[in-house]
């Protein structure tokens, strides 16, 4: 798996951060099993294991290393088989509302597979497995298992009540959540990795306080990103033009390359964010989910596209490697409804740098309604 091939020193740091955060649980209850909460178990591992944060991704893994992705859980012991969620489909409601238990649960199976590959070709992944922090009585425990997707075909004992459809495909057991329209898989805990004690201060705020006044500096921390914002990889009325947008391969008026797109930029952004993006035909470095650094602009009339130097790159991430299009076959937006991403989040670290990520459906129209 992971955690045993890591080196000492890592798995040394890993602990003590964990032990650390543990230790400060009575700032949060007072039971004796240590309080860990689920953004700071992902940030304690990637800065242990010097592993890449993909959190704010909106993908099926939170962390990747080299050539493999990690979904990261934390959760309760208990009886060593809890069920956890693994994914949301409420933006895709649409897709399987009013099918029978059985089409609703291998939709869903489908949408949940087809996450785990996309997140795998984005970030240029072999495979992906489960990292599981279990809580404990005054301790934590550490247990993995694979990411597999779920088996189509041997889906079986499926059982409907009012709240969920319990089902398995053979190796997994598999619970839907229908009012929350979440996917939980049953975490059978069987060979636990490694285990430590967690000694919980009875005083914490004291503690800390004592480590503030050690250092009479405090260095104010900059951030990395400056500003984010949301585009949508879809036109008005929520669609995929056929002649723009992800199908500027398909526009008339001279010969283009099959992979040639654009993201459309709505004349909002410009108008609620006007100093994010350069002036029109500036370039500016634009770095994609797998590191790669490309040239962009912001062109057109309006400037209403984000296209790259050759338009290519984002037309192979998108056509082929995320929607596993054919060439001249148009995108809609029920293909990206299906890959469960209709939007993309765009981070300014300064003027002349930028990051591009791919975020769920509805998060473009979230964004501009809360902006």
């Amino acid at each position: 798996m992971f955690y045993s091939n890591q080196q000492d020193i890592n798995k040394k740091q890993y602990q003590d951060f964990l032990t650390i955060v543990g230790s400060l649980s009575n700032l949060f209850s007072d039971s004796n099993v240590p309080y860990l909460y689920y953004r700071i178990a992902e940030k304690i591992f990637c800065r242990a294991f010097n592993a890449t944060d993909l959190s704010r991704s909106d993908v099926s893994a939170d962390a990747k290393k080299d050539l493999l992705g990690i979904g990261l859980k934390t959760f309760l012991a208990g009886n060593n088989k809890t069920f956890q969620k693994v994914a949301e489909f409420n933006a895709d409601r649409n897709l399987y509302t009013g099918l029978s238990p059985k089409q609703l649960i291998k939709k869903v199976s489908e949408l949940r597979n087809n996450r785990i590959n996309f997140t795998e070709t984005l970030h240029s992944l072999d495979h992906s497995i489960y990292h599981c922090v279990l809580r404990g009585k005054n301790s934590f425990k550490i247990f993995e298992e694979k990411m597999d997707r779920i088996d189509i075909a041997n889906i079986s004992n499926i059982k409907e009540n009012k709240s969920s459809i319990i089902f398995n495909d053979g190796i997994y057991e598999y619970s839907f959540l229908l009012s929350k329209s979440t996917l939980t898989k049953r975490f059978v805990i069987e060979n636990i990795i490694h285990e430590f004690d967690v000694a919980i201060l009875d005083d914490p705020l004291l503690d800390l306080q004592k480590c503030l006044y050690k250092e009479k500096e405090l260095a104010l921390q900059k951030f990395k990103i400056q500003q984010t914002i949301f585009l949508p990889l879809y036109g008005r009325n929520q669609t995929v033009f056929e002649r723009s947008g992800l199908n500027q391969w398909n526009a008339g008026g001279r010969d283009r390359h099959h992979d040639e797109v654009y993201i459309p930029v709505p004349i909002i952004i410009h108008k609620l964010f006007p100093d994010f993006f350069p002036d029109r035909d500036t370039p500016f470095n634009l770095t994609f989910p797998d590191g790669e650094k490309v040239v962009a602009k912001i062109c057109q009339e309006n400037g209403k596209a984000l296209m790259t130097q050759s338009n290519r790159k984002l037309g192979k991430l998108i056509l082929r490697d995320g929607l596993h299009l054919k060439i001249g076959e148009l995108v809609t937006y029920e293909k990206l409804q299906l890959l469960g991403i209709d939007s993309v989040r765009i981070d300014k670290i300064d003027n002349q740098d930028y990051e591009i990520n791919f975020s769920k459906n509805g998060t473009y129209e979230e964004f501009i309604s809360q902006s």
